[in-house]
């Protein structure tokens, strides 16, 4: 959207709460059901040892944080959180590796396997597992991943006060790879780690300028955990996180907003204030990876108390790769990225025999 800039993004931020919520409010209303929320389960499947120094993550193995590390959860396992999620209204499983980025091993074969699994119930498969090539991309895509999770965090001056082991243009590349590989695109960022409000617009103007734009653009609010550089930041106030939402709202019309970390602080009554503003969507369950969030009980008691009900899956029209291709070009497909990986692996293999 051209007409978008930081001055413009910075007025209209700072224009009165009231006006600037009945804005996004009739923008929301005139492309999203104002009375459906998605609701999306956040599930860990390898926990912890990230090499990463993301100052916000309890994972980074360089900071002491409690956190325990762990395999990869096994088929059974996810596929039995992914009952429970979906018994509790949740119409998305998004899936987190602590990874710096995917590697072409047999890890990676069981990711595809777990997102075949979920695929397979019905659900939206989201994905966050750190940087991807586009052959990567492409056989997520091909198992049948909806959606791929990649926040840009920040703006890019701010990033480098975030995270000093991955670059801007990293995110932005994994981004696009899995963009070109026909996933959805999932990808937002985090307030209250210490920027500005400039700084907090300026993250969203390079989604905004996406063509075309994010599918969702989850908005967190920083979950200060004890071990990190961030343990002493001042949480953000509801209002600041109102604002945000509205605006982004407002930029991404089509966009779904996510109301994501950071619930645990909120009342009912501020979660309300979200909706109206224009959020779309929350994660449910007791733990967002390895931060606490609020009970699925409790999210289902919010949604009746406000009159709001879970979407269904795939309700913005958008398919999995698997279920848009006919059976003989899928079959294609999987035979050529299977043939493509194998090369890789031997290719591997005579480097490091050589």
């Amino acid at each position: 959207m051209s007409e978008w800039n930081l001055q413009t993004l910075r007025e209209l931020h700072d224009s009165p709460l009231m006006d600037l919520v009945f804005q996004a409010a009739s923008v929301h209303r005139a492309h999203h059901n104002p009375n459906e929320v998605q609701m999306s389960s956040l599930l860990s499947i390898k926990t912890g040892g990230c090499p990463e120094d993301c100052g916000y993550c309890p994972q980074a193995a360089r900071y002491h944080t409690g956190v325990e590390s762990t395999g990869l959860m096994t088929v059974n396992q996810v596929k039995t959180a992914a009952e429970r999620a979906k018994g509790l209204g949740s119409s998305r499983l998004c899936m987190g590796a602590a990874w710096r980025n995917v590697k072409d091993n047999a890890e990676f074969d069981h990711v595809l396997d777990l997102v075949r699994t979920v695929n397979d119930m019905g659900m939206e498969v989201c994905a966050t597992l750190g940087m991807l090539t586009p052959n990567q991309a492409e056989r997520l895509a091909a198992a049948g991943l909806y959606a791929y999770n990649h926040n840009l965090d920040t703006s890019e001056d701010y990033y480098k006060e975030v995270i000093s082991t991955r670059g801007y243009q990293d995110r932005i590349d994994t981004i696009g790879n899995a963009r070109k590989a026909g996933l959805t695109v999932c990808s937002g960022g985090i307030i209250g780690m210490g920027e500005s409000v400039d700084d907090r617009l300026k993250m969203l103007l390079p989604l905004a300028n996406l063509a075309p734009q994010p599918d969702s653009v989850p908005i967190n609010t920083l979950v200060a955990v004890e071990g990190t550089p961030m343990e002493d930041q001042k949480p953000v106030s509801i209002f600041e996180l109102v604002r945000m939402i509205a605006v982004t709202r407002i930029l991404m019309p089509i966009t779904t907003v996510r109301l994501s970390a950071g619930r645990t602080s909120m009342t009912a009554e501020g979660q309300a204030l979200c909706f109206l503003a224009g959020a779309g969507s929350i994660f449910a369950g007791d733990k967002l990876l390895t931060t606490p969030n609020p009970e699925a009980f409790a999210d289902l008691e919010m949604f009746s108390n406000l009159g709001l009900k879970p979407t269904a899956p795939y309700s913005n029209g958008h398919t999995p790769l698997q279920l848009r291709l006919p059976s003989c070009f899928l079959s294609a497909f999987l035979m050529r990225a299977s043939s493509l990986a194998i090369r890789l692996r031997f290719s591997s293999t005579m480097v490091d025999s050589s």
